[in-house]
């Protein structure tokens, strides 16, 4: 069964982890596929991954000029959309005493303030009773240390999974939040730490994972396969939690 075929999905950030693996199970379900990404050689191999009908587009996601020229080019190629996956952002951790104004400006304009103003434009092209899903993080439910700015931006998007339904319902759009723990993704390579403390971080998270491992991004793509598709047509502003049990048990 082709849980989107027919429909045209937008996603985020999709060069490289979850984006991609997303990207890959909606092609697999019929998808008419949109894809972002910053870095202009990841973008063309992840499209030639994807398939020549793939539309990919290079976008800052902090520059709304950027994102009004993607929504005009989503348009122009295929009209509309029915989907869209906001997954693009970064992380990056530290302790709150050594944290800059810049660090603070950056993860917010990226995880936040780029994610809004995606939706803002995208849905305005988007179909009624179309899906929206926000990439959020168990952060926004943790006091985890060192992880103050990113948590923050993290519990703004599933805020926005409430809100956002609240205002797009009228529509039949649904907005809901898929919210990852340790997932096995490049995001890590770059949180600027050595990769020996890398390691010891790792280590030390897999022990407190009730299933004593990190995820995947193929297990992170099937859940939100499950909300930007009708067999989730009666779920709204919800987080679907996808972290092996470290939050619950």
């Amino acid at each position: 069964m082709s849980r989107l075929e027919g429909k045209t999905a937008l996603i985020t950030g999709a060069t490289s982890g979850i984006g991609l693996a997303t990207a890959k199970l909606f092609h697999k379900e019929g998808a008419r596929l949109v894809i972002t990404g910053q870095n202009q050689e990841r973008l063309n191999q992840a499209a030639q991954e994807l398939g020549s009908e793939t539309l990919a587009i290079r976008v800052d996601v902090r520059s709304l000029a950027d994102i009004e020229t993607m929504v005009s080019k989503i348009e122009s190629h295929f009209g509309s959309l029915d989907v869209l996956f906001v997954n693009a952002g970064i992380a990056k951790l530290g302790p709150m005493i050594d944290a800059s104004e810049e660090l603070i400006d950056e993860v917010m304009s990226i995880n936040f303030k780029g994610a809004f103003l995606t939706i803002q434009k995208a849905a305005t092209i988007m179909h009624n009773q179309g899906s929206i899903v926000l990439n959020t993080s168990v952060n926004n439910q943790m006091g985890m240390a060192n992880s103050s700015i990113y948590a923050a931006s993290k519990a703004a998007l599933r805020s926005l999974a409430r809100t956002l339904s609240a205002e797009l319902i009228e529509r039949g759009i649904r907005v809901n939040a898929v919210s990852p723990g340790p997932v096995m993704t490049p995001i890590y390579g770059k949180l600027g730490v050595p990769q020996e403390h890398l390691n010891e971080f790792a280590g030390q998270l897999q022990q407190q994972i009730p299933m004593k491992r990190f995820g995947n991004p193929e297990e992170i793509a099937k859940a939100v396969l499950f909300l930007a598709s009708d067999d989730s047509s009666f779920v709204l502003g919800e987080e679907l939690v996808v972290d092996g049990g470290w939050t619950e048990l």
